[in-house]
Formats: structure tokens, C-alpha cells, sequence
């Protein structure tokens, strides 16, 4: 039987006419969705300034609004609001900028707890310089994100290049503080443009100005070089080098790992045995294969009468190796482990087996900075020079008042490590040089003057920071800075002592010698 809807639709004349007409505009209705779809490129932008580039889902750049962003990180949206906030009391200026380049997003759990800290305490720092007396010019903050491992750190610096002009008047950029390869060349990059650059944490001897070598112009560091921790480690530990030996990685291309080695070879070189070696994973972070190697190792420490072991490499492989030294088969003998600013890492390292420091087992680490060592206690008294008591009181005063409303909250705030300290005193000699290199009468310095102020920052002109005193050299690196040297304990990291790359803290007139 003949279906009479059929015959309607599709056999008349006009109803034949009505279809194909339908189906002609769809298929060019599909064709031009997929013609638009293929051709409109994806919407990559996270924030002014900032975007996801191809192949990555981090959002990395400068968030150059500064008005809060927190690069998808929930841990440092109360701290980036916080700057945010205090930006917008600087209205329409006048004002600088300064620039925090980090990897925010960083996967490593250690990092993220120290981006977090260094961004605190650069806000103490911008929050106590817009009060000083009503100077100029208003110190503006943005955050710039290199992306895990700093593999973004060319987008970043490409925008802060472009940032020294209206609306941003960039001035000076903190927060270098790894001590990478990928950060050597930020810090090149930056430095050639003619833009000043403080290092917070960044200790390598090769991501430095030296006398022959001014490779990084405008480059200012407040840490102590590798050089430096190992020589104040050695006059803290009286080591006789006849009873040490030195482990370290053979990853090279590590300037943190490489420089500290050298450095260490150097106090060693009466040494009768030769170095433990071991080779970390291409990502230093991750767990690879050495803690088997490090169970190796333990058992040829026990073959020598050593009693001190110097060890190079990142805060991963140092972990793996105490927990390799708690389970020695030498437990009669004791041993003392010596390493660089690393170590600070693993005070809140769920992975360290407490355990092994009550083995006869005595870590030390050089501290950048620890919230101890310039106060009294019963059977300790805070050297004369080289820092006070005061100006980290200062620092702690700030800290409080803005962690609460209508400053803060910033989050919980770690002092023990000594990021936020460091982040607070690297911000301090930025707002010192651009401030002093203002012009009577201006309102803004010029952004090469800013990078020429690091030779006049010693003596009297000092500063005076929470984690000592800042005097640099013509070279821009600190004279003979205060290293706290921490011990690793079952429970918080405990301030042992302070040391000095000297042998003795600095003259009161923090006059750096002449050097040839």
C-alpha cells in the first residue's frame, strides 16, 4: 500500500524542491562550522599578559594587571590578592614596578612551598616600603611564572622586556631563585636590556659578576655564593680534610650542583680518597634510580676512617642519601654530613626517615637565612656585626600586620626555611636602588640608572636586612654574609651556629677589600 506522507514529501514536484534546498543549506551550514573550526585559532589566554603556550596547559608570562592573578595556583591565590590590593592603593602612581619571576607552577612539592614563602615575603617587603615616609616612587609588585623547571622562562622575560615603559614602569625583577641553567640565560637576558636584577636564592659562582667577568651587569645577589657556604662550613666544622671525603652528582649543567662541588673539592684537596660519585636523574626532582646507588656508597663510607662526608647535589638524592646512612651496616661509627643551602628542603620532607638522625648521623646545612639567629637565647648571643636583632624584628612586625585584614590574610606563613626572609631582604635592595637612583625632584629613575646603584650599597649604605647585613662588592655580591648553619632534626630544623665565609663576622664598617 502506498504510504501517502512518502509520496508527499519526497514525490511532488514542489515538495522535492522545499528538500533539496534543506539539505543543500545544511551541509554548507556543516561545511563552514568546519571550515571556521579549523581555521579560528583556540583561545590560549589565561590573564592580561598571560597565556598557555602550545603543548602546555601551565599559564605562563607576567601577570602584568597585577591585580591578583594567581596563575591557577589555589596555595598562592591569598597572597596574590593581597598584592593585588595593595597595587590598587597606588592609584595612578607614581610608582615601579618590580617583577617576581619564579616557577609558580612548579610540580616539585619542595619548590611550591618555597614560591609560596619567597612570595610573602617580598609582599612584607612592598607593604613596609609604601609606608616609608610617603617616598617615591610607590613600589609596585607583579608575578611572572617560568613554568615548571623555568621551561617558559623566554615568555616571561620577552614580556618584562617590553614592560619598562607606560603603564608598567618595570624597574628592577626579583625572585631568581634557582640556581639553572634556564635562569642563567633569564638572567642574561634581562641584564643585557639593561634591567637591574636581584637574586634571592640563587648561589651558583657562575651566575655571578667577578673581577674579569662581568657576564651579568645590574645583576645583585643577598645570598651567599656556593663558594662562600662551603668555606663558612668549613670554619664552622674545624673539618680535617685527611678524615673527609666528598660525594657529589655528575649531572652536569646543574650550576647549583657543579659550582657547590668545586667549591667543596677545593676544602678537600688534602683528602686521601677520592669522590663517591653518583648520577641524578635528568630531573632532579624526580626519584630515579640513585637511592640504590646511595646504599652502595654508604658501604664504601664505612670502609674509610672518615668521619666527615661533604656532599653536592639537590635536595632529592640528599634525602635518599641519610636515609642510605641510617641504615649503614657501621652503626658503631658516626658520621657528620656537610651540604649547601639544599638542605633546607628537607626539614618538612615527609619521604626523610627522622629516624637516621638518631643513628650517630649529625646533618648540617648552610642556611640562607633562619628566624633564629639573630635573638638571644640561654647559651646563645647573636654576633655584634653582620646583622641584628632589630631589623629581623622589623621584618617580623610587618609580617604580622599583614597577615591580617585589611592587608592580608596571606597564608600560612614558614619562616624556618628562610625563603620569605631572603624574598623580604632581595626586595629591600631593589626598592633601595630605585629609589636611590631617582632624581631629586622625579618621580621615576631611568631604567639604567637603577642597575648602576649595586657598588654604593655597603658601608653606611648598607642594608640592613632581616637575614644580615647586605653589603656588596663593585661586583654586586654580598661581603662576607651571615650563614646560619642548621641541623636537621626529628622534629623543626634546629639554628646551630652562625658562620662566616671569613672566619669572623665583618668589621662594623662593612667595607668589602679591595679585590684584583
Amino acid at each position: 500500500m502506498d504510504n501517502p506522507f512518502r509520496y508527499r514529501l519526497f514525490y511532488t514536484a514542489r515538495q522535492k524542491a522545499v528538500t533539496t534546498v534543506v539539505v543543500l543549506a545544511l551541509l554548507a551550514w556543516g561545511t563552514v562550522a568546519v571550515v571556521r573550526s579549523a581555521t579560528t585559532p583556540e583561545d590560549r589566554s589565561c590573564a592580561p599578559g598571560v597565556a598557555r603556550p602550545a603543548g602546555s596547559q601551565e599559564c605562563v608570562g607576567v601577570a602584568e594587571a597585577g591585580d591578583g592573578y594567581a596563575f591557577g595556583e589555589e596555595r598562592l591565590e591569598q597572597v596574590a590578592a593581597a598584592i593585588g590590593r595593595e597595587n590598587a592603593t597606588l592609584g595612578d602612581g607614581p610608582y615601579a614596578t618590580v617583577a617576581l619571576l619564579l616557577p609558580l607552577t612548579s610540580t616539585s612539592a619542595g619548590l611550591r612551598e618555597k614560591v609560596l614563602n619567597e612570595l610573602q615575603g617580598a609582599f612584607v617587603q612592598q607593604y613596609r616600603a609604601n609606608r616609608q615616609n610617603n617616598e617615591v616612587p610607590g613600589i609596585r609588585l607583579v608575578l611572572a611564572n617560568t613554568g615548571k623547571d623555568n621551561a617558559h622562562w623566554r615568555t616571561a622575560v620577552d614580556r618584562l622586556k617590553g614592560m619598562t615603559g607606560a603603564p608598567h614602569h618595570l624597574r628592577a625583577v626579583s625572585g631568581i631563585a634557582t640556581s639553572s641553567g634556564a635562569v642563567q640565560s633569564a638572567v642574561a637576558e634581562l641584564t643585557a636590556a639593561g634591567i637591574a636584577v636581584v637574586g634571592t636564592t640563587i648561589t651558583a659562582d657562575d651566575i655571578a659578576n667577578a673581577p674579569g667577568r662581568q657576564l651579568f651587569p645590574g645583576l645583585a645577589r643577598v645570598s651567599p655564593t656556593n663558594g662562600d657556604e662551603a668555606r663558612a662550613l668549613a670554619h664552622f666544622g674545624k673539618v680535617d680534610a685527611a678524615k673527609a671525603l666528598l660525594v657529589h652528582d655528575t649531572r652536569t649543567g646543574d650550576h647549583y650542583t657543579d659550582t657547590l662541588k668545586n667549591a667543596f673539592s677545593a676544602l678537600l684537596a688534602r683528602s686521601p680518597y677520592e669522590p663517591q660519585w653518583f648520577t641524578s636523574a635528568e630531573d632532579p626532582n624526580a626519584e630515579g634510580t640513585t637511592a640504590n646507588t646511595f646504599r652502595r656508597i654508604t658501604h664504601l663510607v664505612c670502609d674509610t676512617r672518615a668521619d666527615t662526608v661533604f656532599f653536592a647535589g639537590r635536595h632529592t638524592q640528599l634525602r635518599q642519601f641519610i636515609n642510605a646512612l641510617g641504615a649503614r651496616g657501621c652503626k658503631e661509627r658516626r658520621f657528620t654530613v656537610l651540604t649547601g643551602d639544599e638542605g633546607s628542603y628537607l626539614g618538612a620532607d615527609p619521604q626523610l626517615d627522622r629516624s637516621a638522625l638518631e643513628e650517630g648521623l649529625t646533618v648540617h646545612y648552610a642556611a640562607l637565612a633562619h628566624p633564629d639567629a639573630w635573638r638571644a637565647r640561654p647559651g646563645y648571643r647573636p654576633p655584634a656585626t653582620g646583622g641584628s636583632a632589630a631589623a629581623y624584628d622589623e621584618f617580623v612586625r610587618a609580617l604580622e600586620e599583614v597577615s591580617k585584614a585589611p592587608a592580608g590574610p596571606i597564608g600560612r606563613t614558614a619562616l624556618a626555611d628562610g625563603q620569605a626572609i631572603i624574598a623580604y631582604d632581595a626586595m629591600a635592595a631593589a626598592v633601595r636602588a630605585i629609589r636611590e637612583a631617582t632624581p631629586q625632584g622625579a618621580d621615576l629613575p631611568p631604567v639604567a640608572d637603577v642597575a648602576r646603584q649595586w657598588p654604593q650599597v655597603k658601608g653606611s649604605l648598607k642594608v640592613p636586612g632581616a637575614s644580615g647585613w647586605i653589603c656588596l662588592d663593585n661586583y654586586g655580591n654580598p661581603h662576607n654574609k651571615a650563614v646560619p648553619v642548621v641541623r636537621l632534626t626529628r622534629g623543626a630544623p634546629r639554628f646551630v651556629a652562625m658562620a662566616w665565609p671569613e672566619g669572623a663576622a665583618p668589621a662594623a664598617d662593612c667595607l668589602p677589600p679591595r679585590r684584583p
